[in-house]
């Protein structure tokens, strides 16, 4: 690879890192929750690309790369749905009969 062409890739890395970290250093911490998992569950986009990895690969090492990628994809999704559903899970009402026990 052309010693100029990895330069602007480092560049891109560099200029991605410190662009994330000063996003995500503003978001205020009751806003964090909600935009992690809302984008944990966006990335769900990323399994189709990872599926696309590992089903058209014509070595085994992108067949292997491409069924870590869906893994991961799928672990990010996942988590991303389960930490929504127990931040609803805060805001329900509580169930009647357990009041009524205490």
């Amino acid at each position: 690879m052309d010693p100029m062409t990895m330069m602007f890739l480092f560049f891109i890395l560099a200029l991605s890192i410190f662009l994330g970290f000063e996003l995500i250093s503003k978001v205020p911490a009751t806003l964090h929750t909600p935009l992690m998992s809302g984008s944990n569950a966006i990335s769900g986009i990323t399994i189709v690309g990872a599926l696309i990895a590992a089903g058209t690969s014509k070595t085994a090492l992108a067949t292997v790369l491409g069924v870590i990628a869906v893994a991961t994809a799928m672990i990010n999704v996942v988590g991303g749905y389960l930490v929504t559903d127990r931040m609803l899970a805060m805001f329900k009402k509580k169930d009647q009969t357990q009041g009524a026990k205490q």
